[in-house]
């Protein structure tokens, strides 16, 4: 049949076909925002992609993601939300913080957001609850709260003699200030002293060793910030050189050579933050869907960095451990 003899007999929606069948191909667009860098979290988004695949989800046959990474600069998360709102993606899903979670709520109050890694979101205004998130917005809490404080008793129980232990935080990190008070409160309860240390760049963190060096601290408490995770090879470095023992919050450290670590398998944050976008896609809303706890608390250590600052874990202890690296 000739083309004009065609569009004679069944008009206009002859036309509108194509179209049509663009439409029904077209597959959902997701936007990935994080603070760090693509190479150090390919793991992590490995892990996310495995959430969204439980629900049937694959990255290139039936979803896309539009991935921005801000390669530890902060305040180049607002213009990175903004173009993943420019793209229209069916939901943002945010990780490496809660940095870019405040970015994205700031940016659109109409597509659905996912976020790990805050540590308090309803104190820092991401949701008005945790079981009834309302607006556009839910995600993942890592509870970093309790964990200082755990981490905290460890140290203390495991290195004879310390006296006096830093605790590192980012005060450009939104959750710093809460983890600050609890980590001292934890302090004053266990009768230990705790001195916090800032650090918001690589230059500041190798100016806090050598002030830790002058306030006599003898353990290290590292806080859950991103700007550490993406620096935990320069920061396990200088603990070794100057034989501090140090308590981490993610394996990534004990795996970089750091002494031990106690928190969530971050993996699995990232595999939930795929299962809720999945969801999501699905037809779920945000506000109907709770501020999910991490329930996979780990505790990992390093048999060789212990060798180095000549300790030993007493037997009990490693019994209770998920992980030795030998």
């Amino acid at each position: 049949m000739r083309r004009r003899q065609f569009l004679v007999q069944f008009g206009p929606s002859a036309l509108a076909w194509p179209l049509l069948a663009r439409a029904q191909r077209a597959i959902p667009f997701i936007g990935f925002l994080n603070s760090g860098s693509p190479n150090e979290r390919a793991h992590l988004v490995e892990a996310f992609r495995a959430g969204l695949k439980e629900a049937g989800y694959v990255d290139g046959k039936n979803l896309a993601i539009e991935y921005r990474w801000a390669e530890g600069k902060p305040e180049l998360l607002p213009k990175l939300a903004a173009e993943l709102v420019e793209r229209r993606v069916a939901v943002i899903v945010t990780t490496g913080g809660v940095g870019p979670a405040m970015a994205a709520k700031a940016a659109t109050k109409t597509i659905p957001i996912v976020f790990t890694g805050a540590e308090d979101p309803v104190k820092l205004g991401l949701v008005l609850s945790l079981s009834h998130p309302r607006g556009n917005i839910t995600g993942i809490s890592n509870g970093a709260t309790v964990l200082n404080r755990k981490r905290l008793e460890i140290l203390k129980d495991l290195i004879p003699g310390v006296s006096r232990i830093a605790y590192l935080a980012n005060p450009k990190n939104p959750d710093a200030q809460g983890s600050n008070y609890d980590v001292m409160a934890a302090a004053e309860a266990m009768r230990i002293r705790v001195e916090i240390v800032n650090a918001s760049s690589e230059a500041e963190i190798d100016n806090v060793f050598a002030a830790m060096k002058q306030i006599g601290a003898n353990g290290l408490v590292v806080a859950a910030d991103p700007l550490f995770v993406t620096r935990r090879e320069q920061i396990v470095s200088l603990a070794a050189r100057d034989a501090i023992p140090a308590s981490y919050p993610f394996r990534e450290f004990p795996m970089a050579g750091g002494l031990m670590s106690y928190g969530p398998d971050i993996r699995d944050v990232y595999r939930q933050a795929g299962v809720y976008a999945a969801r999501v896609l699905n037809g779920s809303r945000p506000a109907d869907l709770p501020v999910m706890q991490v329930n996979k608390i780990e505790l990992v250590v390093n048999l060789r960095a212990a060798k180095q600052l000549g300790l030993s874990f007493p037997r009990d202890f490693l019994a209770r451990v998920d992980e030795v690296i030998q």
